[in-house]
Parts: structure tokens; C-alpha cells; sequence
């Protein structure tokens, strides 16, 4: 899971600023590395290195980031390994100087690296699925231009379309993407079934019509830009330097099949992805959640509803209105700390946990309290979470997850463990429960949160890729042997070996 920025701005103007602080609200969606690419006229200038944000980004790098048009990209490393080497935005010099920026994962980068070096004669730096991305794009613009004199001014809107369709074609899996051609302009396009977010932003400075594409509305929000729309499915948009503004559907058979784990849990809830409000759609989780709980223990006797903040937070008070139970913060997040899904390697987690959260005795002792959680993944921090509660002075812990049991690989560019490392892997519920040390547990069930992601009932979704729940790979493709090498890759034992390799 990575977040994505480009901006094309009036020209003169510097966009540097405005991407970084794009960026820094983008940087829940990857804490690993973060980089911009910006250009003015024929040149480029760029910046990108390991870290938060603020970290990556001194005063002197942002007076070296000049330019009107750029992009930028903070890393969450699903592929490849998290060196600087694989920080983005990435670059190749031809044809014309093409970087990009990419949000997903490609299930068949084997394959386009075989290609590349055999058909287009490119060989990549790297083991990143994005650098193969990059030269698949660059080598099938260089096709489109089929040999015609002229450079850079014989190169056209259509001939990015039909780029773009060709990588359509040879790219397999999920791809968010933004990039630009050197004094040329900025492209972005989307994969044919959507599962990564992308969406368009605009806004007039004197009397020009800026445009902005962000992994989440909230970006482009906070930097004063209208929300627009979202980048279709399999759709490829251009923006000149002049401004000038094209856009086709590059697909034959788009389909919008959005990952539902970006409402559970990546996306921040003042974003709205496809049409629908992160927001609200969390709270129709947790009005979901409440149904169940009336069904199955209507004795329940639960004295407080408390959330593990913050993902946990918004379906926790709709739940506790639902069922008329005091809404309680019991747990307190040391802000400081990043998000703990996305930190690599077991160790790690248990300890950002222990450092992360500490608990408000009062709020649990001698009462029967309800948890609620986004999901449960490998299920040691939310053992953790119910020793904490005990450890309070909690009579009785219910435990309630927002989504249903994870139980399949994600491929799509979360990095979700190997099958065996899930709690639910091959136990029941009840059994769940017990590793977890809660005396009840529920799930959301996956009808339920379906329901809760698509929103109003004129939406122009029809379902979700609901992989890691139901198994189900939208793209299609994935094969038991990829997902044990893949499997293999992630495992925290793996992680583990990188990790000393590295040191």
C-alpha cells in the first residue's frame, strides 16, 4: 500500500510544496520512504530517500524541487525489499524522461521483465514491481510513436492512450499510477478493476485550471482543490503543461472492483473513495456490528463500548449508539507511533504496541466492557489489547472486529502475512477467541460489510474485491503457486533473514 500525488500547476508556479503537503497526508498510507519528482521546462529535479516525510523532505531539498508540474510517493514496501534504491518515484531517461509513481501490486512481473529484455530491451536496477511498471509504460510510449521524426512535439494525447492500453494489456494486477514526461506533462491511469483508489482534484489560480490526482480525496482537499471525480477503471487522463486536459477509457472490459480493506482500514475517514465517504461507511459497519450483537447475546449486560483508536474508533460509536451503551475512550494512542499493520516484522508490532497504547484503569475496572477493533489480523495485538483490558480491572471482555476473519493472501498490494500466520487460519471462532483471551468474539459478517462499503443505494458499485476474506482474486490469475511464493516472501521468518542480511 503506497500514497500517490501529482499536480500540474499554472505555469511559473512551484508545486513542490503543495506535493509535500499532500504527502503528509498521505503518510498513513506508507512510512517506509517518500520521494518527489518535479520538472521545469527540460529539466528535472528530484529527492527521495527512507523515512517519514518530514524526515526525507529539509529545507534545502524543497528550494531544489523546482517546477510546475510534479509528482510524489510514499512507500510501503510490499515487493522488493525497503532500501532506498526502491524509494519512488522512479526514472528512466527514454524515451524523453518518464517517471512514475505507482500504488498496487503486479502479480506478473516475472513475466514483464522477461519481455522487457527480450522485446523492448530494457533491463531494470531493481527487484520493485513499480520499476518494471515504469519501463513497460516508457518502452510502450516509445512503441507508439512507431518511429515518427519530431521528438517530444510529435508526441500526442493519443499516442499516451494507446501506451496505456498496450500496458493494460501486458501488466497484471493492480496499479494506481501517476507520471510525468519531462516538460511534457503528466499522465495517471488506473487499473481495469479499480482496486487501488485514484482521484481527480481542481482548482482555478488566476484564471487557470490546476489539476491534482491523489491516492484519497482528503489530499486534495486539504491543498484546496475541488473533488472532481475518481479515475475510472482501466480510464488513462493527460494534463499538459499548458493545462490542457484529455481523458479515454484505455480498457475494453473495465469492471470496478475496489479493495474493501482501503473503508476497513488504510484509508483515512475524511477521504471518499468511488462516491462513497470512508465514514460513513465505517459507521454503517459498526451499525452492522450492533445487529449482530442484539441477535446473539441480547443479555449481554456490556457496560461500555471502548474502541482501539483510531481505525476502530468511527464503528465503535455508531455500535454503541445502536445498542444505547455508553461510548468510551478507555485506550490512549501515543500519536508518535506509527500504524502497526504496516511495520515489518512480529517483533516489531508487539513492541509499537506496547509503547503505543496505555490504558484508562477507571474506564475498565469492574466493568464488562465490548473492544472494538477494524479487524484482526495475526491476533497478537489484539491479545495484547484484551490482556490490557484484564490487567484494568475488566470483569468480562467482548471482542468485535468491523471486518470478517482474514483468511486468504491479499496480492493486491497490501502485505498481508503468510496463511498460517493469520489467527484464522484453519480455527473457529470459539477457538479464535481463546487465542485472543477474550470470553466473547465477533466478526462482522461479509454480506454485512459489503453492504456497509457500497453506500447509498444509486451507487455505481456493484461489489468489492473482498480477496483476504473470501478468497476471491478479481483479476484473476492467481495461482496456488504464486500465493506460496509470494507466501515464502512475506512470512515474518523471511522478513526476519532480510532484516539481518540488511544489518
Amino acid at each position: 500500500m503506497c500514497g500517490i500525488i501529482g499536480i500540474v500547476g499554472q505555469p511559473g508556479s512551484n508545486v513542490a510544496a503543495d506535493i509535500y503537503d499532500g504527502l503528509l497526508v498521505l503518510q498513513h498510507r506508507g512510512q517506509d520512504a517518500a520521494g518527489i519528482v518535479t520538472f521545469d521546462n527540460g529539466n528535472l529535479y528530484h529527492r527521495r530517500a527512507n523515512g517519514y516525510v518530514r524526515d526525507v523532505f529539509r529545507k534545502r531539498h524543497m528550494k531544489l524541487l523546482e517546477g510546475s508540474v510534479g509528482i510524489g510517493h510514499v512507500r510501503y514496501p510490499t515487493a522488493g525489499t525497503a532500501s532506498v534504491s526502491e524509494a519512488q518515484p522512479f526514472y528512466t531517461n527514454t524515451p524523453f524522461g518518464v517517471s512514475l509513481a505507482h500504488n498496487g501490486n503486479l502479480n506478473n512481473t516475472d513475466e514483464i521483465l522477461a519481455t522487457l529484455l527480450e522485446y523492448d530491451h530494457r533491463r531494470i536496477n531493481t527487484s520493485s514491481d513499480s520499476e518494471a511498471l515504469l519501463n513497460l509504460l516508457a518502452a510502450e510510449i516509445q512503441r507508439s510513436l512507431n518511429g515518427r521524426p519530431g521528438g517530444m512535439d510529435a508526441l500526442s494525447a493519443d499516442d499516451i492512450f494507446r501506451a496505456v492500453e498496450r500496458t493494460h494489456i501486458r501488466a497484471d494486477g493492480t496499479y494506481s499510477v501517476v507520471t510525468t514526461i519531462t516538460g511534457w506533462g503528466l499522465v495517471a491511469f488506473r487499473d481495469p478493476h479499480g482496486i487501488r483508489p485514484l482521484c481527480i482534484g481542481v482548482r482555478e489560480v488566476d484564471g487557470f485550471v490546476e489539476r491534482a490526482i491523489a491516492s484519497e480525496s482528503a489530499a486534495l482537499m486539504a491543498l484546496g482543490f475541488t473533488l472532481e471525480r475518481d479515475v475510472e477503471p482501466g480510464e488513462a487522463i493527460v494534463i499538459r503543461t499548458d493545462g490542457s486536459y484529455y481523458s479515454k477509457q484505455c480498457h475494453a472490459e473495465p469492471k470496478y472492483r475496489p479493495c474493501i480493506f482501503e473503508h476497513v482500514y488504510f484509508a483515512r475517514p475524511d477521504s471518499t473513495i468511488d462516491g462513497v465517504s470512508v465514514h460513513g461507511a465505517r459507521l454503517r459497519m459498526g451499525a452492522a456490528l450492533a445487529r449482530r450483537i442484539s441477535e446473539e447475546y441480547p443479555e449481554h449486560e456490556i457496560d461500555a463500548v471502548i474502541p482501539v483508536p483510531d481505525s476502530g474508533c468511527i464503528a465503535a460509536l455508531e455500535l454503541a449508539r445502536e445498542l444505547s451503551i455508553p461510548y468510551r475512550e478507555g485506550f490512549v494512542k501515543n500519536r508518535y507511533i506509527g500504524r502497526t499493520f504496516i511495520m515489518p516484522g512480529q517483533t516489531q508490532r508487539l513492541n509499537s504496541v506496547r509503547k503505543k497504547l496505555n490504558t484508562i484503569d477507571s474506564e475498565f475496572a469492574g466493568k464488562i466492557v465490548l473492544i472494538v477493533d477494524d479487524s484482526i489480523v495475526r491476533g497478537n495485538t489484539s491479545r495484547r489489547i484484551v490482556e490490557m483490558a484484564r490487567d484494568s480491572g475488566a470483569k468480562k471482555v467482548y471482542f468485535a472486529s468491523a471486518a470478517p476473519p482474514i483468511i486468504h493472501p491479499n496480492v493486491y498490494g497490501i502485505d498481508m502475512p503468510a496463511r498460517q500466520e493469520y489467527v484464522a487460519y484453519n480455527r473457529t471462532i470459539n477457538e479464535i477467541c481463546k487465542v485472543i483471551g477474550a470470553d466473547h468474539l465477533i466478526y462482522q459478517k461479509l454480506d454485512d460489510l459489503v453492504e456497509a462499503c457500497l453506500g447509498e443505494s444509486d451507487t455505481h458499485l456493484a461489489t468489492f474485491d473482498c480477496s483476504c476474506f473470501d478468497g476471491v482474486y478479481v483479476t484473476g490469475g492467481v495461482s496456488e503457486e504464486y500465493l506460496a511464493r509470494i507466501e515464502e516472501a512475506r512470512n515474518d521468518g523471511a522478513k526476519k533473514k532480510k532484516k539481518s542480511a540488511k544489518a
